[in-house]
């Protein structure tokens, strides 16, 4: 696995590096040596966050977490992102098929829910607003997210409200 390691206000020490290593051979049962993990630490104030993103063949997990030492913060990253892998066993093992999950699974990491139970369907309007104009329906709204129509560019967008108070913007890329 392909790591890379980030720091934001801060220098991770070698001890970390070292750290994230090993426990990211957890997750690299899953994934092989040719998916990327790029971490990144950063301090706040009194805060440390850790932030990682696992990407392989257009699938993306991402996990951050917040403590006041920054290696548990990254033990809480793994573990997030192992209970995300667990919950979506049956979808990865159709886009991963060179990796047995029972073999994996057998190793002490159970298997969890793999049914999933949609409760409501909606319909929304897709009319032409501006990025500002849709953070301002979602906030109206009251919702953490938002679709709409770029009016610049006519791509369907997703507007969200982030952690840390900003907003982010998802737009499509197309290959």
């Amino acid at each position: 696995m392909n790591i890379k390691i980030i720091g934001r206000k801060c220098t991770p020490r070698e001890s970390f590096k070292t750290r994230a290593e090993e426990k990211l051979k957890k997750v690299e049962k899953f994934f092989g040596p040719d998916a990327t993990a790029k971490i990144t630490a950063s301090v706040e104030k009194n805060i440390k966050s850790c932030e990682i993103t696992l990407s392989r063949k257009n699938m993306i997990f991402r996990a951050e977490e917040r403590s006041d030492d920054l290696e548990e913060a990254l033990d809480k990253c793994v573990d997030s992102l192992i209970r995300q892998i667990r919950k979506n066993k049956t979808r990865l093992e159709k886009k991963l098929r060179d990796v047995s999950f029972d073999e994996v699974l057998a190793s002490g990491i159970e298997e969890e829910e793999t049914d999933f139970d949609i409760v409501r369907s909606k319909t929304v309007s897709m009319k032409p607003e501006s990025v500002e104009e849709a953070i301002l329906q979602m906030n109206m709204l009251g919702h953490q997210f938002y679709m709409f129509r770029n009016s610049e560019t006519n791509d369907i967008c997703v507007v969200y409200r982030r952690k840390d108070g900003g907003y982010g913007l998802m737009e499509p890329e197309f290959e």
